[in-house]
């Protein structure tokens, strides 16, 4: 961190984590064994480190519980799941109260690459993984988020996305005139992008490239964009040098490199 140039790091668990533990009861433990060791682990460095916590979603009632008591107990910044939970995603309705809570806690869903479900029959094992599967999952994760009106329901949730919006601040014109036009089309309250630009924030983590970054400050803004190293997988030194040097508003820099993350997150 310190060579990256980066003052404060927010830690979570990887993938595919507890989304990956069938056994409900099994989960929950994990759930709390791995949050307490991660608020062990920031305590050491009480500065420089924060915490999104690892939730059991195969029981809704234990995952609110766990996540108030990451939040006001542990000072832990929101939760991380990783992907879908046993088959489910995130749209599903028994999940509302999760979505209340966060509501309630004011704290963000960082949705990360998890196992997907299953791959389409286009995949092939070249494009599995980082390489493109994950973020293609996770993308239409997020999307599933928005037509189903998780966000109408709950206005006030805010989710985060990795890999520089998983692409789809890149797709946002093409999404609202092809779901205007679908067949298939459930009603939501505005356009899929209005949702996206009013309850998504991205991280740019594991794409240090300019153009990218230009076109997600065009599409969102930067007081939506926060910077991110993906961190033990991609280099923190080359992502810390490529957001010094990148050709972008120094005011507009300054928001993705802090002010973002530190008005979501409530960073001192």
């Amino acid at each position: 961190m310190d060579k990256a140039g980066i003052e404060i790091a927010v830690l979570s668990q990887t993938a595919p984590g507890i989304q990956a533990i069938a056994d409900s009861t099994e989960a929950s433990a994990m759930a709390k064994h791995a949050n307490d060791a991660l608020h062990a682990a920031i305590e050491q460095q009480s500065r420089r480190f924060r915490g999104f916590a690892a939730l059991n979603l195969l029981d809704i009632d234990a995952a609110c519980a766990e996540l108030k008591r990451c939040v006001s107990e542990l000072g832990f910044v929101g939760a991380l799941v990783n992907g879908s939970t046993q088959s489910e995603y995130l749209d599903n309705p028994r999940v509302d109260p999760l979505w209340s809570t966060l509501e309630q806690l004011d704290v963000p869903l960082y949705l990360h690459p998890g196992l997907p479900t299953n791959q389409p029959a286009s995949m092939v094992k070249e494009l599995d993984g980082a390489t493109w599967g994950w973020s293609f999952d996770t993308a239409t994760h997020a999307l599933r988020l928005i037509v189903k009106g998780v966000f109408d329901k709950h206005p006030n949730a805010n989710v985060i996305l990795g890999h520089m919006g998983e692409n789809l601040p890149f797709y946002l014109w093409r999404l609202d005139s092809r779901y205007a036009s679908t067949r298939y089309r459930n009603d939501i309250s505005t356009t899929p992008s209005a949702v996206f630009r009013r309850n998504f924030f991205i991280t740019t983590s594991g794409v240090c490239d300019d153009a990218a970054l230009q076109c997600s400050i065009a599409t969102l803004g930067p007081e939506r964009i926060m910077f991110s190293t993906d961190y033990p997988y991609e280099d923190i030194e080359l992502a810390g040098r490529w957001i010094e040097q990148a050709t972008i508003d120094p005011l507009a820099k300054t928001m993705i490199c802090r002010d973002t993350a530190r008005i979501l997150l409530r960073l001192s």
